[in-house]
């Protein structure tokens, strides 16, 4: 190819490449949009292929040392970007993937939420009319209710706030990791799970309102347990998408429509664990405080609210135009 040809074919490409760094180097990658950070790469390989080319044929010096600067400008994006894509990656799991993911699996979480508000309401009434119902409701010892939730629970020491978040953080997600992976079992111990979980909920809640202390054992569990709570559903619902995706393939073939469920249960899992997280550390850190019990409730009500929030409109924001400056 001559030079001439060469140049006229790749003027555009190295003016294009060159707006983008220079976009780029007033405000870094992040004020590229998603397309134009595609195309950037590109651009710098296609720059890359026309230094060797135009080094290969030794042409015209200028033209030669042109591209180069373009190529160790991009360079610097293309490959230093890498460093911090971990962090942009982490960032758009949080703002976009996972809310995103929980609104297009609304169905097996709300089956897994209606599921468990149900077997929390019965075997509350049930217990409430009959406190010995819950040794027939509930597997293991029944406590003994002789003082308030937050009396029993969170009678601990300031100090040991650490040590007690890291351990309910890791007892939560076990329970989660049993919802989840009860998928496996074609969604029986999803099921079982949730379906336990509400169980033990009520039967104890009732058993502290028959001693007189029912409204502060919604207040201990507001702060913490509306995102607790929440999580535990969302790990169901994770399930039950890999449950769906054996016993209601679709069109796709099984194993490829359990794939496909898999990856998008393994988004909202990974979710729980930082919801779970976040619980976790309002428990140990918290919950124990002696506060109000309408301070306590006031604190899970703005949690409801954020989640909410956060579920119903992150991620929503229109991307730019590609085109867009």
């Amino acid at each position: 190819m001559r030079e001439g040809t060469f140049v006229s074919r790749g003027t555009e490409r190295w003016e294009r490449l060159g707006v983008l760094l220079s976009r780029a180097d007033r405000g870094g990658v992040r004020r590229l949009v998603p397309n134009e950070v595609a195309e950037l790469g590109l651009l710098y390989r296609r720059a890359t292929s026309d230094l060797a080319y135009a080094q290969g044929r030794r042409f015209d010096p200028q033209l030669v040392g042109y591209i180069n600067r373009l190529v160790v400008r991009g360079h610097a994006y293309v490959y230093g970007g890498a460093l911090q894509s971990g962090r942009a990656r982490l960032l758009a799991f949080f703002t976009t993937t996972f809310p995103g993911e929980f609104r297009r699996s609304w169905v097996p979480i709300v089956l897994c939420a209606l599921l468990f508000t149900f077997t929390t309401v019965v075997s509350y009434a049930l217990v409430r009319h009959d406190p010995g119902a819950a040794y027939a409701l509930v597997p293991g010892e029944i406590p003994k209710v002789e003082k308030s939730l937050h009396d029993s629970n969170f009678a601990v020491q300031r100090s040991d706030a650490p040590e007690m978040s890291a351990l309910i953080i890791t007892n939560n997600i076990r329970v989660a990791i049993v919802a989840f992976a009860g998928g496996m079992t074609l969604g029986a111990l999803t099921v079982y799970s949730i379906y336990f979980n509400g169980l033990d909920l009520g039967s104890i809640g009732a058993l502290f309102a028959n001693a007189g202390f029912g409204y502060d054992f919604i207040a201990t569990v507001a702060p913490h347990g509306v995102i607790e709570l929440t999580a535990i559903q969302v790990a169901g619902g994770g399930g039950l998408l890999l449950a769906a995706g054996v016993l209601v393939p679709g069109r796709l073939r099984r194993s490829v429509a359990l794939v496909r469920n898999a990856r998008r249960a393994g988004v909202l899992m990974l979710g729980v664990c930082a919801m779970l997280v976040v619980a976790g550390t309002i428990e140990g850190f918290f919950s124990p405080l002696r506060l109000s019990a309408e301070i306590r409730l006031a604190f899970g009500g703005v949690t409801a609210i954020g989640l909410i929030a956060y579920f119903g409109l992150a991620g929503r924001a229109k991307v730019r135009s590609p085109h867009a400056i």
